[in-house]
């Protein structure tokens, strides 16, 4: 007999089976997903994730490389190597900053931080410098400070934050979206260290109840599972960035504008107009553990109108006043404070310009690492 048929014969039994199973799996279906979003589990799941020794966080979306971008952070800082039990005698140093740390166009091996640890750095007492690369691109302080508040739960013994210019943006604070997708800790850091922000005019990302259930969090559940199986892949592989033939080189010729963000015309900057408050603020998250400030380099154009614009990015008008204030600040803070704006050549920069060759970042490693040990002997005294 075919089921058809036993269908047939039995239509009013079967039916009302088939009628009851969909009720009964359309309660349980709607009760997980109130329980869901009353729960909120994300983060917990998150930080449930696979371990791996990945030498910088998840980021990026080609099917060249085992990485996707992520808004989870306890997902992203647990497929990070930071994860790992600290070892006793291990110096453990937190780089955080933009895409030029975390490696635009370079390998693992010849990021910042790994050239440092190449360097094989140690302490008097014995101890090895261990540095963890944990830039994530896209320019905002704010974003930097959300990763810094997060990763002191690491127990470091030193952070660089290395900045530029284009961090300092108040424009820009709030429209990275790693920093739209975490409202809740970008909102509470506001809070607590009083930033200069304009929340109201914020695009955070706030879901309703509907927004919080499995079907209204399915794109972030996917993207955990996703970053699931290319931890395992990397872990194989090692792939976590496409590296194209080629690309277009940073700019050398520009026109006469001199606009900067929403300064459309030279103007006198005062340290209101940037973002130092949240430097001030990362100073005061981090407490007892030294932080060295570094001001990275940047590409210097020789070209067209390079006597206005240092390069695409900058007028020069509003890069020396930045300096300025920045040195000025440092000094009457007592910060930690290293400038190293015109350190490294123009042929040394990629696609833009603050993105270093390997050969740039591996001179950038031995004038940061050094610093490093002169820092923590200063500390010591």
């Amino acid at each position: 007999m075919t089921a058809w048929n036993w269908l047939t014969e039995h239509e009013e039994y079967s039916w009302g089976f088939v009628l009851r199973v969909l009720i009964k799996a359309t309660i349980l279906f709607v009760l997980f997903n109130i329980i869901f979003a009353i729960l909120q589990p994300m983060e917990a799941l998150g930080a449930m994730s696979l371990r791996s020794q990945r030498q910088r966080l998840p980021y990026g979306e080609t099917d060249n490389a085992y990485n996707l971008s992520i808004n989870n952070l306890p997902a992203m800082f647990a497929s990070h190597e930071i994860s790992q039990p600290k070892p006793d005698d291990e110096f453990r140093v937190l780089l955080i900053g933009d895409s030029a740390n975390w490696g635009i166009l370079l390998k693992p091996e010849e990021t910042l931080a790994s050239y440092i640890n190449a360097g094989n750095y140690s302490l008097d007492d014995g101890q090895s410098i261990k540095v963890y690369n944990l830039g994530h691109p896209i320019m905002s302080l704010t974003k930097d400070l959300m990763m810094l508040d997060y990763a002191m739960q690491y127990d470091p013994d030193l952070v660089i934050w290395l900045t530029t210019l284009e961090s300092f943006a108040l424009d820009e604070q709030l429209t990275p979206p790693i920093v739209q997708n975490n409202a809740k800790r970008v909102q509470g850091l506001i809070e607590t260290y009083s930033l200069n922000l304009d929340v109201e005019t914020a695009e955070f990302v706030e879901p309703d109840f509907l927004g919080l259930t499995i079907v209204g969090q399915r794109r972030e559940i996917a993207d955990w599972m996703r970053l699931q199986a290319f931890s395992l892949m990397w872990t194989v592989t090692g792939i976590d960035q496409f590296y194209p033939d080629d690309y277009s080189l940073r700019s050398e010729d520009f026109d006469e504008g001199l606009s900067w963000h929403t300064f459309d015309e030279p103007t006198e900057l005062t340290s209101d107009d940037l973002a130092f408050d949240v430097i001030t603020a990362g100073i005061e998250r981090v407490g007892d553990v030294p932080i060295l400030l570094v001001n990275e380099p940047m590409f210097i154009s020789e070209g067209e109108n390079s006597d206005l614009r240092y390069n695409f990015w900058y007028p020069q008008w509003a890069y020396d006043q930045y300096r300025d204030l920045y040195s000025d600040l440092a000094d009457e803070n007592d910060w930690n404070y290293l400038d190293l704006w015109d350190i490294i050549d123009g042929a040394e920069f990629t696609d833009s310009p603050v993105h270093l060759t390997p050969a740039g970042s591996q001179q950038l490693s031995e004038v940061v690492g050094q610093a490093v040990i002169e820092l923590k002997v200063e500390s010591e005294k």
